[in-house]
């Protein structure tokens, strides 16, 4: 008997679980199934969505999953590589080639079910590295992006079978940045799969309280809270589930933390009525010298992940409640960033996924409530809950906090390639009216759900802020080696950038925290607050001036789930405000503004 759900498999990028959660905001419920998995477990769906992947179907990668749905009489959609194993599955091609990531244009070729409502070309959000060019007899091309003067210049970005109920979308719908890939999803999972609206955010909360009591047993829950937002809701739906005689919550200053922030944060919980129970440890020594003389980032947030942990325990044997469960505010991004599911690649590693929790987490020792949802979903249950929206709305702060975004060097810096693309970078820039230097560091990025660990490039020039967008677009697309464009604030385009040794320091967190609360506190006195998601303040050991000072760069974005971002405009006032002040800092050499969107340029730089 088929019931209203729909089947999401998950083939490991970034995307399975934001597929879901889009369904299920559409009142459906969705729920994630292996590509292994048998047709019986299928059975129960009305239609089936087919994720996308870092594999490469044109290559054959992953292509050892189970074909029988294929035989199944329900819809099935396939977005990216999904849509490139339908058309292979029914006859078509897929080469290597024609790569797209960022915002495109999406051009319908008609009237379509799965378009209904729509105009004739949408906004769509690309990321992939193989492309259909061929479809299979029964298969007609809907879409086609990238126009030349000639006509369509990528052909069959959109394709379906009405007679078989088998589609394909190259782009991702489930992102916000394709604007009404919503509408398309409803107009399958609720017309075409013939699903009714019956799940709510309400049912979800009321649920996974049952699977925490289920889960805790008699037991009791110790949580690490960092006072954002994850955290702040897990501390809040646990102490709804258990009581709050069962819940403490350790809240440790970890010396990577912005301007006052642990105090804040323990007032914060005061007001939420868990004061009580909140224990507070300084901890900022032992972290700092765990990261001492630590450059590369993966070594930095592992440093970080196991520091946690060891204070942990020692607090909880200080309290004599080592048995507790340990518990997180892990949300679905951080499991998949850090390669958490079979498929997916590893962009870069959450201090809440460092090797000592995948061990705990097999003995059954931590419990994540949030563990399925995006920060978007995080927010709407805070609100169910009743947390005041301050807190809920406050910006995500990486659990490392500082320590990812205060860079770190030997002095020698990396210019591994930069002469090789140099010119190619030289030029792009110049065509868009824009001095540009290599910068002789690398930063994480995300291409085809792959990390990029590449070099950034720095623009000068003043010119319109579309012009910028443009420029960096280009770059990061045609420029093998490029994930990341920054724009410079300074007067005057540097020569050089000379790289510093640095390591992790007090005074450097020190002049980190200077710089953020100066931007943070301009955002706010600009209105600008709310409606930015998110906005680091990154310090990289670098000297555009030869004073010996350092680079710090502002990356102020627009998103929702975190899985793709787009960078925001400041206005000139409060671009001069933050010029004012953080040029003005001791220990600064340069600012700049960080134009890229994610993909290819993670929010954090490492």
């Amino acid at each position: 008997m088929q019931h209203d759900a729909i089947a999401v498999i998950d083939f490991g990028g970034q995307y399975a679980h934001l597929i879901a959660t889009k369904v299920r905001r559409h009142g459906v419920l969705a729920e994630i199934r292996q590509p292994e998995d048998p047709n019986e477990m299928f059975e129960p769906y009305r239609g089936i969505i087919i994720s996308g992947s870092p594999a490469l179907a044109s290559h054959g990668e992953d292509s050892d999953y189970n074909k029988g749905i294929y035989d199944l009489d329900v819809p099935i959609l396939g977005f990216c590589f999904g849509h490139q194993e339908i058309a292979q599955h029914y006859g078509g091609r897929v080469v290597h080639g024609g790569r797209q990531w960022g915002r495109t244009d999406l051009h319908l070729s008609g009237a379509h079910a799965l378009f209904k409502g729509l105009d004739r070309v949408q906004p769509v959000w690309m990321s992939h590295y193989d492309s259909v060019t061929e479809v299979g007899p029964d298969f007609v091309e809907l879409a086609w992006s990238a126009t030349t003067a000639d006509g369509p210049g990528h052909r069959f970005a959109a394709i379906g079978s009405d007679s078989l109920r088998r589609y394909g979308f190259q782009f991702h719908p489930e992102v916000d940045d394709t604007v009404h890939g919503d509408e398309m999803i409803a107009n399958f999972v609720l017309d075409i799969c013939g699903c009714e609206p019956s799940w709510t955010i309400e049912a979800f909360m009321a649920e996974e309280m049952e699977r925490i009591r289920a889960q805790v047993g008699d037991r009791s829950v110790f949580l690490l809270a960092s006072g954002g937002v994850d955290s702040t809701v897990a501390a809040t739906l646990l102490t709804r589930a258990l009581g709050p005689d069962r819940v403490d919550l350790l809240h440790v200053d970890n010396g990577l933390m912005r301007l006052d922030e642990s105090a804040q944060v323990l007032e914060f919980f005061a007001g939420l009525g868990l004061g009580s129970h909140v224990h507070f440890v300084d901890a900022s020594d032992r972290f700092l010298e765990a990261l001492d003389g630590l450059i590369e980032p993966e070594a930095k947030r592992r440093a970080i992940g196991d520091t946690f942990i060891d204070v942990f325990r020692d607090q909880a044997s200080l309290l004599g409640i080592e048995d507790h469960l340990l518990g997180q505010g892990t949300i679905y991004p951080d499991t998949i960033e850090t390669g958490g599911t079979k498929r997916a690649d590893t962009i870069k590693t959450h201090h809440n996924r460092v090797p000592i929790i995948d061990e705990l987490i097999a003995q059954g020792r931590v419990i994540e409530p949030l563990k399925e949802l995006y920060k978007v979903e995080v927010r709407e249950l805070g609100e169910k809950l009743g947390i005041p929206h301050e807190l809920v709305w406050r910006h995500p702060f990486p659990g490392p906090g500082l320590g990812v975004r205060c860079l770190c060097g030997d002095g020698r810096g990396d210019r591994t390639g930069l002469e090789e693309i140099r010119p190619a970078v030289e030029r792009a820039a110049l065509d868009f009216g824009f001095d540009a230097i290599l910068l002789p560091i690398r930063s994480v990025g995300v291409k085809a759900d792959l990390r990029a660990y590449e070099h950034p490039v720095l623009l000068s020039g003043a010119g319109d802020w579309n012009r910028l967008l443009e420029a960096a677009a280009v770059l990061t697309a045609d420029v093998p080696g490029i994930n990341r464009c920054i724009w410079n604030l300074d007067e005057g385009a540097p020569d050089v950038a000379l790289p510093l040794r640095a390591t992790m320091t007090r005074d450097r967190l020190d002049l980190l925290r200077r710089a953020d609360h100066a931007v943070m506190e301009g955002l706010r006195r600009h209105g600008l607050y709310d409606a930015i998601w998110q906005c680091p303040t990154v310090l990289i050991p670098l000297d555009l001036r030869g004073d010996g000072g350092e680079l710090v760069v502002v990356r102020p974005v627009y998103s929702k789930r975190a899985m793709t971002a787009a960078p925001v405009e400041l206005p000139q006032p409060l671009l001069d405000e933050i010029r004012e002040r953080v040029l003005g800092l001791d220990g600064v050499s340069g600012l700049a503004l960080d134009i890229t969107s994610k993909p290819p340029g993670t929010i954090e730089w490492e």
